[in-house]
């Protein structure tokens, strides 16, 4: 699957060349945050961790993975929009309901690019009939990222323990949307 340019910013499935972008992004505090209470990730988590399970639920055909996300007018790499089934790695994977989720670098935060990305990507997999509901997380004190699960329309579900084997338990608030909601409202 390839995914046009948006309106700033294209899109490239990462793979194992990206591995020094991966670590130079989770080297801020700030990035990390909320994500393992803002501990950088070492270059061995990068390429013995994190490759390693992006590959487990990498698929080209169906555009899941970490898709790369980079302002068209410098060519500067900003972050990514995670795009996978939700609960993969649990027992009983959701796998009509996809996962999107996003680490973009502090230096583009509160310029839109987030929404942007996750705006465009959602559309793009919302043509796939199969995918029939959009889901987020993230703690409920990263009001950026909850920001974002609004814009995209997405609303609150719930709150819950998640439970991550690399990331540990962590109690988040879920969004989530449908595919495509204006065609729910049409049938009778």
């Amino acid at each position: 699957m390839n995914i046009n340019n948006s309106a700033r910013l294209s899109y490239q499935l990462i793979n194992k060349a990206d591995s020094e972008f991966l670590f130079q992004l989770d080297q801020n505090p700030a990035v990390m945050r909320y994500i393992n209470g803002g501990n950088i990730t070492t270059r061995k988590s990068i390429n013995e961790v994190f490759i390693p399970r992006h590959n487990a639920y990498k698929n080209l055909v169906k555009g899941w993975g970490l898709w790369k996300v980079t302002v068209i007018a410098t060519q500067a790499d900003i972050g990514w929009i995670l795009v996978r089934p939700m609960d993969f790695f649990s027992k009983q994977p959701i796998w009509h309901d996809i996962e999107l989720g996003w680490r973009f670098l502090q230096s583009s935060w509160g310029k839109g690019c987030a929404s942007e990305a996750a705006i465009h990507l959602q559309q793009v997999l919302a043509k796939q009939p199969e995918n029939k509901s959009f889901s987020a997380i993230a703690v409920k004190d990263n009001l950026g990222s909850i920001a974002v699960m609004k814009k995209l329309g997405m609303k609150y579900i719930k709150t819950y323990l998640h439970c991550d084997v690399r990331l540990g338990d962590l109690e988040v608030v879920l969004y989530r949307m449908e595919s495509n909601p204006a065609c729910k409202k049409i049938t009778k």
